[in-house]
């Protein structure tokens, strides 16, 4: 084992987030919690995408995706395999911030990234 295993290791358990349950389809998002909290978002519901970042990593989850309706929500970990599926349809949005995204991918400190949000159909 080497020293960054090792330490990864020593640390695995300071994960914000290690065993997120994450739900995708063509209907919703869902985030089942190890604490036993649910929380979701209808995709036509959709109010918001915010990538959240925090100064806990690199050994703990630090990067979020927020996913805001009128009806609910939930934050989405990076480690979650459904993280990039997410990512693709969000990126299709019209509007979406390629920029607001690419920097929250290189921040590590405690920040919020608007990447979408929806536009009033009266504008």
């Amino acid at each position: 084992m080497g020293f960054l295993d090792w330490l990864k290791a020593k640390f695995a358990s300071t994960s914000a987030e290690p065993d997120v349950r994450v739900v995708v389809n063509d209907v919703v998002v869902r985030c089942e919690y190890p604490d036993g909290l649910v929380e979701s978002v209808a995709w036509n519901d959709l109010q918001r995408v915010s990538v959240i970042t925090t100064d806990h990593g690199p050994f703990a989850e630090d990067v979020f995706f927020a996913l805001d309706g009128s009806d609910g929500g939930c934050l989405v970990p990076q480690g979650a395999p459904e993280f990039d599926v997410i990512f693709e349809r969000v990126g299709e949005f019209p509007g979406f911030d390629d920029e607001a995204f690419v920097k929250a991918m290189c921040c590590a400190d405690n920040n919020e990234f608007l990447c979408w949000e929806r536009k009033d159909c009266s504008e």
